[in-house]
């Protein structure tokens, strides 16, 4: 399941976890290093210009990201939290959304979940990218764009990976569950 276009873009996976178990751990911003290809380490910002309690729409967090030719931070506000169903931020406040959104299924021993991250270059991140870049912004977007594309299949496999864990393994909050039916 993929819809791309030149400033959205995303893809889909199947998850032997209930809707419940996967989003407690794709809400839990601490581990995003664990799945991400870029984002090495996250953490709740604290202090009174959060407006709000960590994880809670409204709530800032920022984000390490890293590459082999430069790092990064970025600030990033959570816009939607609605367990089971979708968690959601804005880095910048305003500049590109990214997201995880989560469907139940039928699993063949437990629950399953469609996992769906997704990624848009926002009208403001392409403006902020015109003016900080100029006649270089295109080749910018583009890049990112092309982050965008690799990083979420890559962080897709990664986060399954770590939901269906084993019981007792390394990172498997979610493990246990079963065998995803059509998998």
């Amino acid at each position: 399941m993929t819809d791309t276009s030149i400033r959205s873009h995303q893809e889909s996976v199947v998850v032997a976890a209930s809707a419940g178990e996967l989003y407690d751990l794709v809400f839990d911003i601490t581990r995003t290093g664990e799945w991400s290809p870029v984002c090495r380490s996250c953490w709740w910002d604290e202090g009174a210009e959060t407006g709000a309690e960590p994880g809670r729409v409204g709530a800032w967090f920022t984000g390490r990201n890293e590459l082999p030719h430069r790092s990064w931070e970025t600030r990033s506000q959570v816009v939607v939290a609605q367990r089971g169903r979708e968690f959601a931020w804005v880095v910048g406040g305003s500049l590109v959304r990214w997201g995880f959104t989560l469907h139940p299924v039928a699993a063949v021993s437990g629950s399953g979940t469609v996992l769906t991250e997704s990624w848009e270059f926002l009208p403001a991140g392409i403006a902020m990218f015109e003016e900080k870049f100029g006649d270089d912004a295109q080749v910018q977007i583009v890049d990112r764009t092309q982050h965008a594309l690799d990083g979420i299949p890559v962080t897709l496999r990664a986060i399954q990976r770590i939901a269906e864990a084993p019981t007792g393994s390394a990172g498997g909050p979610c493990a246990g569950v079963g065998e995803v039916a059509g998998s």
